[in-house]
């Protein structure tokens, strides 16, 4: 097959969407397809390009056995404001558009977009349909509904309804629409979509390099920052708007007196440097840079319990792809996220027996240090909790049997409109 992906992120970014593109895009040029990708350079979560893709506006990457990869130019604020972002993205569908242009003379069986950004719908949308080519729209996270309910934009008034009427028309017009969780699936329905046309197609990960070690005294973090007694509590990912991350000072905070509790945080992204400056006198917190994928089974396995913050509403516009790695790694995590929401709902499990964690309210400062303090008192039940993880995460989130899914979808899809 030949397969166009069409996307703002990719790697080589280490964490969030650019991860999962750029896995499932090597993943299916491992397999023998003909793949291209049409791309930002790399610049999330620090929200800053590259220093070695600076200075150029378009380039090519070729490697064996890899996709052919058209790396575009690209706006990046500093400080992303509401505005400034929707200027970011704009930037990137712009800067993109002759790129994906020309690859209607290669002909494409597939063009498969990824949202974010959304502003990419109409150009994948216009390559379809030049070629004759099936047209599968990805939401990664539905940065519409993000943008009005986190207050990045105004939530009333004419752009509110021009942009939802928008998305809406443009959702419909794709050949097929998948997302991560079966709620934001729900969300597609709700927007319109035929239920036929909608398919989950979750985040994965590598059960093989991601897994239980089996003594935490040895683990070369704590080792290395001279942790090895203590209960770690981890933050580990994108430090932004959507995390909640507001309470992670006040919740370290909280127990300074308990000598044997010690937080990581550990990421990078807009919300840094506030956490930063929130935590510096904490002489229980230790703040890391975001990590190399090679060391990222040691981080995970440095922790004793996982921290999942998120603030209110924004659990079932974006499934925080963090979460496969904390569950992969066998340990448990504390969700902030409503009752009812997809993350509240794999997190807590619906059983003892299930349960990977505990859930408390979003935003509820109170509820989080008791969810923290039972775990750090029940060892028991960390461990159990955390062997409900790891079982969950072999059994739904494995790399090889969420792609094999992927591509045998791709491969009907092509055949229907043949």
């Amino acid at each position: 097959m030949r397969i166009l992906i069409y996307g703002l992120n990719y790697s080589p970014e280490l964490t969030g969407i650019g991860k999962y593109t750029g896995e499932m895009a090597s993943w299916l040029a491992g397999r023998g397809h003909e793949v291209r990708v049409v791309t930002a350079p790399p610049y999330y979560p620090a929200w800053s390009i590259r220093e070695d893709y600076r200075g150029s506006l378009y380039r090519t990457e070729r490697h064996p056995n890899e996709p052919l990869v058209y790396r575009t130019p690209l706006y990046v604020p500093p400080k992303p404001t509401g505005v400034k972002r929707m200027v970011h993205l704009f930037s990137f569908m712009l800067g993109s558009l002759p790129v994906m242009l020309r690859q209607c003379f290669w002909n494409p069986d597939i063009v498969f977009t990824v949202e974010p950004t959304f502003f990419g719908a109409p150009v994948a949308l216009l390559v379809a349909k030049a070629t004759g080519a099936a047209s599968w729209l990805h939401v990664q996270d539905y940065e519409i509904d993000a943008a009005f309910d986190l207050g990045l934009l105004p939530a009333h008034g004419p752009v509110h309804s021009i942009a939802l009427g928008l998305e809406q028309l443009f959702t419909r017009a794709f050949t097929r629409v998948s997302s991560i969780s079966h709620k934001m699936v729900e969300r597609a329905y709700a927007k319109g979509v035929p239920p036929e046309k909608v398919v989950l197609f979750p985040n994965w990960v590598d059960i093989d390099s991601v897994h239980p070690q089996d003594s935490s005294t040895q683990n070369p973090f704590r080792r290395e920052l001279g942790l090895e007694e203590k209960i770690i509590l981890l933050y580990s990912g994108n430090m932004g708007a959507k995390q909640g991350l507001e309470l992670l000072a006040p919740l370290a905070a909280s127990f300074e007196k308990k000598p044997q509790v010690h937080f990581i945080f550990c990421g990078d992204g807009a919300f840094r440097p506030t956490l930063e400056s929130l935590v510096a006198d904490r002489p229980n917190v230790t703040l890391l840079p975001l990590q190399p994928l090679e060391r990222l089974n040691d981080l995970l396995n440095a922790a004793d319990i996982h921290l999942l913050p998120q603030r209110a509403g924004a659990a079932d516009l974006v499934m925080p792809s963090k979460l496969t790695g904390m569950l992969s790694s066998g340990r448990p995590v504390i969700a902030t996220a409503d009752a009812g929401t997809q993350v509240a709902r794999v997190v807590d499990g619906g059983t003892p027996e299930d349960s990977c964690g505990l859930v408390v309210p979003a935003e509820d400062p109170a509820a989080l240090h008791a969810a923290v303090a039972r775990l750090v008192e029940e060892g028991s039940l960390r461990a159990r909790l955390g062997a409900n993880a790891r079982r969950y995460a072999v059994q739904h989130l494995g790399r090889q049997q969420v792609l094999e899914q992927f591509e045998e979808d791709v491969k009907r899809l092509i055949v229907s409109i043949g």
